[in-house]
């Protein structure tokens, strides 16, 4: 085993020993999860800071399913991967909306993220250099990443170990089930119940996920 993978397997150990101990509903959920949950959690993702955005614009409001097939078409149109910002912007909008399946609004969003790397806008070789909350205020600049977007980008693509994803369906669904409330938790009231998870909210994330099967693309 590699030093990385071993001190990614150390901290995943981590989070679950601190997870179970501190939160006796989620105990639950892990102990009857998969122990590979952590594990895969980027599999399939691109390894580039502009494809994971891309990928993350094309997922928004849609099913895992639906997402890919989308995703897939969209590669498949520049060779079998992500296009390049100049690609985007080369490209014929409503060529690239009815090839790929996009909605306007998103070939509008793709167009956005390109203009801003090209332009120098968005530094995306600074990313990894910045604290969480800078990093969501650099992608949020560009039209179409909202908060959703920014917490997929630091939880999956730049494995912070801390994000809570209080915009996710998903992730609302699961406390609201888990913990029996009477209806969707507000971004208050998903903070107050996760607090103690801290400092590893992003696995907690990940097991609230599973217990839906419903991990974001």
């Amino acid at each position: 085993m590699s030093p990385a993978r071993k001190a990614s397997g150390d901290a995943s150990d981590a989070a679950v020993a601190h997870l179970r101990a501190a939160d006796p509903v989620l105990r639950q959920v892990i102990d009857e999860a998969a122990p590979d949950v952590v594990a895969e959690r980027r599999a399939g993702r691109p390894a580039d800071h502009y494809g994971a955005l891309v990928r993350s614009i094309v997922s928004q409001q849609l099913s895992t399913k639906a997402a890919r097939a989308i995703y897939g078409r969209l590669t498949d149109r520049f060779g079998g991967r992500a296009p390049t910002p100049q690609e985007v912007l080369d490209d014929d909008p409503e060529e690239l909306r009815a090839a790929a399946g996009l909605s306007r609004a998103k070939v509008s969003f793709l167009r956005s993220l390109a203009e801003h790397v090209l332009d120098g806008e968005l530094a995306l070789e600074r990313l990894d250099q910045l604290p969480d909350d800078e990093v969501i205020a650099e992608l949020i600049a560009v039209k179409g990443i909202g908060l959703w977007s920014a917490h997929m980008f630091l939880m999956f693509h730049l494995q912070r170990p801390d994000v809570l994803a209080v915009g996710d369906l998903g992730i609302r669904k699961a406390v609201m089930q888990l913990y029996g409330l009477a209806e969707l938790p507000s971004p208050g009231e998903m903070e107050a119940i996760a607090e103690s998870w801290r400092p590893y909210r992003t696995t907690a994330c990940l097991y609230l996920w599973h217990s839906l099967d419903a991990v974001p693309v």
